[in-house]
């Protein structure tokens, strides 16, 4: 596989000169950078860079004490979590968090709560309008399951499956959000090679079938250049790099920070 050359005309959300402390903590110093519709943007850089403070920042999880941050042309200083969700932001997390006693097609319906739009009384009757609603989210779910090939684990509990399945899952419960940005938080941190090219795959393909744009922090750099159309580079809370990954492999001041040898 070798690096995408695609180009982009539109914007879809701009990072403006963010930062974020924590205490005397500075998580995030004047970071500035965009995602642009349809394009697939990696956030790399070494442990404590500020990458998941970012992805935070970007899903209303934590509030920049300075900078804004701008999403289809809304220029926000805070967003909340419900906000970005009901706005088109998914997101999956560093550490798994789903419902280990719930089954694999429960854990991705509830992905589908915010698209649910009769009430509670007709949703406990189950009938009327309520029973409508659940067969459509369901017809949705099932095709995801379908798209992720995860249709033999679909009533096994998730606590009992491998832990590259449950990254599928995860992620298979953000895509029933519908997103239009979906933020990925080390997708394939701890998975062996065969997991980690059957994830590659998934995520192409939620940018390729779906247009999804995709935001991901991750640390393989084979995986990082190979399905990234550009690259921003954190170092203790410092933007020191930003470009297509031909660049950031041959860029200094990244190789002396994180990558080390040019790669």
């Amino acid at each position: 596989m070798t690096a995408r050359t695609r180009s982009f005309n539109e914007v879809l959300l701009s990072v403006e000169n963010i930062s974020l402390s924590f205490g005397g903590v500075k998580a995030l110093s004047d970071i500035s950078f965009d995602i642009a519709k349809g394009e697939i943007r990696a956030i790399i850089g070494p442990n404590g860079a500020g990458k998941s403070s970012m992805l935070n920042c970007i899903n209303g999880f934590y509030h920049p004490q300075e900078g804004a941050i701008t999403y289809k042309g809304v220029r926000r200083s805070q967003m909340r979590p419900h906000e970005a969700a009901e706005q088109g932001i998914a997101r999956t997390f560093q550490n798994i968090a789903l419902f280990r006693g719930m089954s694999t097609l429960d854990n991705i319906m509830t992905g589908r709560n915010l698209r649910m739009k009769t009430g509670l009384f007709w949703q406990a009757l189950h009938v009327g309008p309520a029973a409508r609603e659940e067969i459509e989210h369901r017809q949705a779910v099932e095709k995801i399951i379908d798209f992720l090939e995860i249709q033999h684990i679909r009533k096994v509990p998730v606590g009992q499956l491998p832990y590259g399945l449950q990254k599928r899952v995860e992620l298979g419960r953000a895509l029933a959000a519908q997103p239009e940005l979906l933020l990925l938080d080390e997708p394939m941190a701890g998975m062996n090679i065969e997991e980690k090219q059957d994830m590659c795959r998934f995520v192409l393909d939620v940018n390729d079938e779906f247009g999804t744009t995709i935001c991901l922090i991750e640390h393989d750099m084979g995986v990082v250049m190979d399905i990234s159309d550009r690259v921003v580079v954190l170092d203790y809370g410092k933007k020191i790099g930003d470009g297509v990954p031909d660049e950031i492999k041959n860029n200094q001041a990244v190789i002396d920070a994180y990558l080390g040898v040019s790669h």
